[in-house]
């Protein structure tokens, strides 16, 4: 049995803590074939969709589509984005939230070499594996003060 991947899971706990905090949930969409959303608001390959529940209609955030029914322009639509296509979900008023990698059809040598775990007595799977550092710094101690966490986009 395959284990189910985290992303939906993710996306549903992120989706509640913005309608939790009175945040207006939005997803970020790579458009291709599989989804179903008004063309002509797509940018770029992508769309961005309010799925707050004043926006929606029947929203289900299953673990291999969101789907769900809102207004454009006001008309009635049915709108349904797979999971792997979803980048992003975030609060529109902060901006916090969280990105993803988008899921893509990888060639047949490339899944496997992923999917083979790197031996950790051997050597690495190729060279790019494990840059040589330019000049060895012995470790740090760490300064003693409060972590901090970083956004990266």
């Amino acid at each position: 049995m395959n284990e189910i991947p985290t992303k939906p899971y993710l996306l549903r706990a992120l989706f509640e803590w913005c309608v939790d905090n009175g945040y207006t949930p939005h997803v970020a969409v790579k458009v291709d074939s599989r989804a179903q959303v008004p063309s002509e608001y797509v940018k770029n390959g992508e769309i961005t969709l309010n799925i707050s529940p004043n926006a929606v209609h029947k929203l289900q955030m299953g673990n291999e589509l969101i789907e769900f029914s809102a207004r454009f322009g006001g008309v009635a639509r049915q709108i349904s984005v797979p999971i792997a296509s979803v980048f992003a979900l975030y609060a529109r008023e902060t901006g916090h939230g969280m990105t993803f990698d988008t899921d893509s059809p990888k060639p047949p040598a490339q899944a496997k070499a992923e999917a083979e775990p790197a031996s950790l007595l051997g050597k690495p799977r190729s060279p790019a594996a494990l840059p040589a550092p330019a000049h060895p710094e012995p470790p740090k101690k760490p300064s003693g003060g409060k972590p901090t966490l970083r956004r990266i986009k």
